[in-house]
């Protein structure tokens, strides 16, 4: 049985320093050894969406992350009640 403390945060951010790539970083899934490096990185980006997927399902959740964050890479605009939407199984 799944708790709904079992979630894990994420954001998609556009990265300003290197590429001007977005990105995903899956804060709950850090650890002491990339912590501070990506919460860095994410903090002097631009935020785009930020959410929680439940525990359960996550690689699910986080493919379709991944697509979502592919697409912005593309250039294709993602709404935000888009990216809700295509989450909402996954949301806690």
């Amino acid at each position: 049985m799944a708790f709904e403390s079992e979630k894990i945060m994420f954001e998609i951010y556009k990265d300003t320093l290197y590429n001007k790539n977005y990105r995903v970083v899956f804060y709950t899934e850090l650890n002491e050894h990339n912590k501070h490096a990506e919460i860095s990185r994410a903090m002097a980006g631009d935020h785009y969406f930020d959410g929680f997927i439940k525990d359960y399902k996550k690689s699910e959740a986080k493919e379709i992350i991944e697509k979502i964050v592919n697409e912005l890479n593309e250039g294709i605009d993602i709404p935000v009640d888009k990216i809700k939407e295509r989450l909402k199984e996954y949301t806690p």
